[in-house]
């Protein structure tokens, strides 16, 4: 018999001959033989192209304005739900069989990551989500500025954390690009693709078993709602802690292969460089993803076997951290330490403060969030079903890893969205856990996955509520981004910028030229003046306004939908606004077209600056 690994001591290594075995002995699927293609195979391999080929022709007409409660659910052809239907029963066909190869299941995972993420960028004719732009903006800032953000109090928590900014700084710099837009509209799908092999690594380091290992994969990114992939530093800290994970469980595998010894080692000196290295980069990249690290190695650590390997990767994991904190990241550590010590004496409160109010949103939020919470209520159910239910789950890592999340969660709110951090850290165990309920199986391993087969689907179509439910206001048309460059770029410096909503594409470009102001971010009073009377409501934001530096009032279609969706404000204000405006004096229209408005207002009483 082989050794038994530390995240798996009930299962046992594979023999001489090249069989595996479970822990209750049973063998684990054979290499695939010569013998012809079985009908369930035939069936796994034609599925794949079909869905994907259908996939692509439905995404030909798709009415991307008719959008409201619901985001693309509610604008996607019936082509695109079978062409998503047809794979997913495709794959669980291909689990199925014990014969089928990894490269079937990697194309079906990869078929998976290209119809849920790259649709959006296929369709969309800019960059979706106003924090992409945004991030985009802080790139060109650190490219003109000589690596820094300066002068932007919204702007400089990213001169304390500027790694991933500054890495692409340096490839839009060394590719010669005009700026990070181009490539930053693949980001969901390409930051997904680079998320499979670390996570493979971690599944492939607890077992053997092909259809466990892809399983779970497959069962990863059909849970994966929180929509933390796209061109932001959240995405590449957290692939980098995922890369970071399984650098780590590898190397607890390998360890419990060495022969017992004094000279047996923890760490190779090289690999553990390499772990050094991805720590200080998560370390200067993002302020939660070190503490989310520290809690995983910290859970990672409890068993006495997995010291030897985990205590110098979190000692240096934690000097890294207390080091950047107190030196690079000081001002803005200083400046919220206050707050910080007060969230701890608040858990409960941290723990729900990202469950939004639903008694302003719009009745189709109002499902898109009940999905969400369901979704997320199943997979953990799900896992502590798999940890119950497969006892030699409980000898891996990965129940540790699914909990590791909870202490950050119970400290701090993150500003409403820890529980959604939490849960996205947890996820990739979580997934291995109920591919292991559902899918390992001593006998009939057909019927397991057919019984699965609606589970699957149902998880499927519940991800997208929370993925594709709020596009209506993530979308931004081309008409939207030509008024916000009028503003940004060709406005005199020093004109105020005013905004209903976050919601304008590349707002913060040229951010040192002009002050802006958000209205949906002020006090309840000075909304709900607003909404009695708009001209009354601006007066105290532009009264300022001179013929040199005059104010720019900005309203786009994607600000009104995101008042609708949210009910920070009546989903008629931008409406309102625009005819209030239009019939005032001061207020003069000096861009229009189908999506988006700009108003230009100078206070005829206003003195200049001498």
């Amino acid at each position: 018999m082989g050794k038994r690994s530390p995240l798996m001591t009930g299962q046992w290594a594979p023999r001489a001959t090249g069989g595996t075995r479970r822990p209750g002995g049973a063998p684990l699927a054979a290499p695939p033989g010569r013998r012809g293609a079985t009908a369930p195979q035939w069936v796994a391999r034609a599925a794949l192209p079909v869905a994907l080929v259908l996939w692509l022709l439905s995404l030909r007409h798709v009415n991307l304005g008719a959008m409201t409660d619901l985001g693309l659910l509610q604008v996607l052809p019936v082509l695109f739900w079978v062409a998503l239907g047809l794979l997913a029963v495709g794959f669980c066909v291909a689990l199925s069989d014990r014969r089928t190869r990894s490269r079937w299941f990697a194309a079906y995972v990869l078929g998976l990551i290209a119809i849920l993420h790259a649709t959006p960028a296929l369709l969309y004719p800019t960059l979706r989500y106003g924090w992409a732009w945004k991030h985009v903006a802080v790139v060109d800032a650190m490219i003109r500025n000589g690596g820094s953000v300066p002068g932007a109090p919204q702007l400089d928590v990213y001169d304390q954390w500027p790694g991933f900014f500054q890495l692409n700084a340096l490839v839009v710099q060394a590719t010669g690009l005009e700026s990070s837009l181009g490539y930053a509209v693949w980001a969901p799908p390409v930051n997904n693709v680079l998320l499979l092999a670390p996570l493979l690594l971690i599944y492939r380091a607890v077992t053997a078993d092909r259809r466990l290992v892809w399983g779970a994969a497959w069962i990863f990114y059909s849970c994966s709602w929180v929509g933390q992939d796209y061109f932001a530093p959240q995405a590449f800290a957290f692939l980098l802690f995922v890369t970071l994970i399984a650098l780590v469980t590898g190397q607890l595998k390998a360890a419990a292969e060495q022969p017992p010894g004094p000279r047996a080692r923890a760490w190779p000196v090289g690999r553990y460089l390499l772990v050094v290295l991805v720590m200080a980069v998560i370390v200067c990249s993002h302020p939660l993803t070190p503490l989310m690290m520290v809690s995983a190695l910290v859970a990672l650590s409890l068993p006495r076997r997995n010291r030897r390997v985990l205590l110098p990767v979190l000692g240096a994991g934690v000097l890294l951290t207390v080091v950047w904190d107190a030196t690079v990241a000081r001002p803005f550590v200083s400046a919220h330490l206050g707050e910080f010590v007060g969230a701890l004496l608040k858990p409960d409160s941290n723990v729900v403060s990202g469950l939004a109010a639903l008694g302003s949103a719009a009745p189709g939020q109002v499902v898109v969030s009940w999905v969400d919470r369901g979704l997320s209520a199943a997979v953990f159910l799900l896992a502590a079903l798999g940890f119950v239910v497969r006892r030699w789950t409980r000898r891996t890592g990965m129940p540790l890893l699914v909990l590791a999340p909870m202490p950050v969660l119970i400290a701090n709110s993150y500003g409403g969205e820890m529980i959604f951090r939490a849960y996205l850290f947890a996820l990739p165990a979580a997934a291995f856990l109920i591919a292991a309920l559902l899918f390992e199986s001593r006998g009939r391993p057909r019927l397991r996955v057919l019984v699965a087969t609606p589970l699957l689907l149902a998880m499927l179509g519940a991800m997208l509520f929370g993925y594709y439910g709020k596009e209506s206001a993530n979308r931004f048309t081309r008409d939207e981004v030509a008024a916000t460059h009028f503003v940004t770029a060709t406005t005199p410096p020093g004109s105020l910028i005013v905004s209903l909503t976050s919601d304008v594409p590349g707002l913060e470009m040229n951010y040192d030229r002009h002050p802006r102001v958000q209205l949906n971010e002020q006090e309840v009073a000075v909304r709900q003046r607003l909404v009695n009377d708009p001209i009354e409501g601006l007066e105290p934001f532009i009264d300022g306004a001179t013929v040199r530096e005059p104010a720019y009032i900005v309203l786009s279609r994607a600000q009104a939908a995101e008042c609708y969706l949210n009910g920070t404000l009546p989903a008629d204000t931008m409406r309102r606004m625009d005819t209030a405006m239009a019939d005032t004096a001061g207020f003069v229209q000096v861009f229009r077209s189908k999506d988006a408005v700009v108003y230009r207002y100078q206070n005829p009483e206003a003195k200049e600056a001498p």
